[in-house]
């Protein structure tokens, strides 16, 4: 991976959409919602504080973790698609 976000930003590898309802009926890829949950695979090292001092951001590489529907930016890494959002826009972690 070549890519590092800066200050409270995260990088986040979304899930697969879910393909098939809970009754095993198939949904068409157009009609698919995006998921609000991925893995955490890079963090930045957190914003500065108005008196210089870094706060750390509360989520590590490895998490799990629910994210809002329309948050973060979509990228592409190494034919990958990822999010790069920011640390705010994370709900919880998955444990």
């Amino acid at each position: 991976m070549s890519l590092k976000p800066l200050s409270d930003r995260v990088l986040v590898k979304p899930d697969a959409a879910e393909q098939k309802t809970a009754s095993g009926l198939y949904i068409a890829s157009n009609a698919q919602e995006k998921p609000q949950r991925g893995t955490v695979v890079a963090v930045g090292a957190g914003k500065r504080a108005d008196n210089g001092e870094r706060i750390p951001v509360d989520v590590k590489v490895g998490d799990v973790v629910i994210y809002g529907k329309f948050g973060g930016n979509e990228v592409k890494v190494d034919g990958e698609d990822y999010l790069l959002m920011r640390a705010d826009d994370i709900y919880a972690v998955v444990e």
